[in-house]
């Protein structure tokens, strides 16, 4: 798959996974998100290795993330999406999510995923909407699998 980059200002939007920082992701998702609090960094690296990826910048330094699992065809999930405290109310999680929502691999696509409990308001500019019939979904859930 082809990368694709966006710059504006200072800052850079790239899929290009040799630029990704993955200690300052894993440090991030391990410690600071709240949603993959303790996972292992070789569980940040495989993840990265199978997902489509979104690298957001200020100058060289690694400010924000965002993850798709797809079968480029019909489904995508969206997860481990953020932008770092310092760097919130500029507009950058829009501009990434904009990245996202518009690349051209993830188009067409009958289906989109995302799990949220802080962001609703973003995600509903793009289409995002609560489950209309919750009782179909399913899941299998641990909560603890990162726990030593």
């Amino acid at each position: 798959m082809e990368n694709t980059e966006q710059i504006f200002g200072e800052f850079l939007i790239t899929t290009d996974k040799t630029k990704l920082d993955l200690v300052a992701i894993h440090d991030f998702l391990s410690k600071d998100s709240g949603w993959s609090d303790n996972i292992p960094f070789e569980k940040v690296k495989t993840s990265i290795d199978n997902s489509l990826n979104f690298g957001l910048f200020h100058n060289s330094k690694q400010i924000g993330f965002a993850r798709v699992i797809s079968d480029f065809s019909t489904i995508a999930y969206l997860g481990d999406i953020y932008v770092l405290d310092d760097y919130r109310g500029q507009g950058l999680s829009k501009k990434l999510m904009e990245s996202v929502m518009t690349h051209p691999s993830l188009q067409g696509l009958r289906r989109w995923i995302l799990l949220t409990s802080t962001a609703d308001w973003l995600y509903e500019k793009y289409g995002f909407t609560k489950l209309p019939k919750p009782e179909i979904y399913m899941e299998l859930f641990n909560p603890d699998v990162y726990k030593k």
